[in-house]
């Protein structure tokens, strides 16, 4: 016969051995798992197989399981900068992913459980490296004759007012622009042989146009016409012929006409 302590010692044993891999342990009895999306609904017993069903109402359950309850999908909170990158089902929870112009904080395999918004450049500073889903907004500073209000990815170059022709109100800084005001007046230096110029063609116009009015009103005496000559041919009481070239006028015509009947009467 055997005694007590013996079979107390095999008791033990039996029971500390492990279930096999797709086995849980419930009491003294290793029960089939159920698959993933399901749960236990009932245990197995010595006769029956363990009783599984899905999972519902948004819980899952993404491993070979014996649990009795599903575990609820996470939920994406905007408030943390995190949206629905994949939904949840039966068999696996809520992906979350990172809202625009958020970057990931705590990262998962396949999401992100908590995400921060990206930093903002400060006037003075313009965004050298984008933020990312993973990765913070980088700032650097703006240096010599350059400025940034803060939300550009460089440094912009002062304006210089001085090449506009434009007077400068106020200069530029690392967070702001140069102010010009309206187009500055010509120098001195232009406007001064401008003017004498104009002042010498005024004169020349006057003074040419008053030698042109005089000479309009000159008497008619004083006017100079071309003669008009006519040869006249002449013979003289010896026959020999003379050209006489003089001013053709009506009485001088008549007197030559005159003198040669008289001196050479037909």
């Amino acid at each position: 016969m055997i005694e007590l302590p013996i079979i107390l010692v095999f008791l033990t044993i039996e029971r500390s051995i492990a279930c096999g891999r797709a086995e849980y342990r419930t009491g003294d009895e290793c029960c089939p798992m159920c698959s993933p999306g399901n749960r236990v609904h009932k245990h197995c017993t010595e006769f029956t197989s363990t009783s599984c069903v899905p999972c519902t109402d948004s819980t899952f359950l993404d491993e070979p399981n014996g649990l009795t309850a599903c575990v609820p999908c996470t939920n994406c909170d905007p408030g943390f900068g995190l949206k629905v990158k994949q939904s949840c089902t039966p068999s696996s929870d809520t992906i979350c992913g990172t809202l625009e112009e958020f970057y990931c904080l705590d990262p998962t395999k396949d999401g992100c459980r908590a995400a921060q918004r990206h930093s903002s450049c400060k006037p003075g500073q313009y965004i050298s490296h984008t933020g990312t889903t993973s990765t913070d907004t980088v700032c650097s500073d703006c240096t010599g004759d350059t400025y940034s209000d803060g939300s550009l990815t460089s440094c912009q170059t002062h304006t210089q007012c001085d090449t506009l022709k434009r007077q400068q109100i106020k200069p530029g800084t690392h967070w702001s622009d140069s102010e010009c005001g309206p187009q500055t007046s010509l120098s001195m230096t232009v406007i001064i042989p401008a003017v004498v110029g104009l002042v010498v063609l005024a004169v020349i116009s006057a003074v040419t146009a008053v030698a042109i009015r005089r000479k309009i009103k000159a008497p008619v005496s004083e006017r100079t016409f071309p003669e008009i000559q006519s040869p006249t041919q002449v013979s003289d009481t010896e026959g020999t012929s003379m050209l006489f070239v003089g001013t053709r006028t009506d009485s001088s015509l008549q007197d030559s006409h005159q003198d040669i009947h008289q001196n050479n009467p037909v």
